[in-house]
């Protein structure tokens, strides 16, 4: 992927930040006035969480199964991560809330996940394995990345 395209996605995912925190205060008044053309915005209420066991998921923009640019959020729940994976594309991460925990190489070892605190940024580089999850809190991720986002197993027992 280009630097240009690199540069265009956090720029987007950083938008995407801003305008969760801009409305997280629930309140619509006035968007009524802006131009549908211009500018769309999803309020907190309005985005469609998809829940499983281990996690929620929400698709901000785009299709993550299909090739494009895509921004979704990921709630890590409590007790739950991932075992070691890799994926066909590099992914941008900005941790939301909570501790995001990670560890990386095919050998999976909960005992060494590394705490990654709200606030971060992070990368996961294509085809390097990896995996994460939440410990004792929910954590809150946002992924943005070039579709399709797939992921290939990478556990060496």
């Amino acid at each position: 992927m280009s630097r240009l395209v690199s540069t265009r996605g956090a720029q987007l995912a950083l938008a995407f930040v801003l305008l969760i925190g801009l409305g997280g205060a629930g309140s619509a008044r006035g968007i009524g006035d802006l131009d549908p053309k211009a500018i769309k915005i999803t309020l907190p209420n309005d985005i469609k969480w998809t829940k499983t066991a281990a996690s929620e998921r929400a698709v901000l923009y785009g299709d993550p199964a299909k090739p494009g640019y895509y921004v979704i959020l990921v709630k890590w729940l409590p007790h739950n991560n991932s075992r070691p994976h890799f994926h066909p594309n590099d992914r941008y991460i900005q941790v939301l809330s909570g501790t995001w925990w990670v560890q990386t190489g095919g050998k999976y070892d909960p005992a060494g996940f590394k705490p990654i605190p709200a606030g971060s940024f992070v990368v996961h580089t294509a085809h390097e394995v990896h995996y994460d999850g939440a410990k004792d809190e929910p954590a809150l991720i946002m992924i943005s990345g070039m579709g399709p986002d797939t992921s290939q197993q990478a556990e060496q027992k």
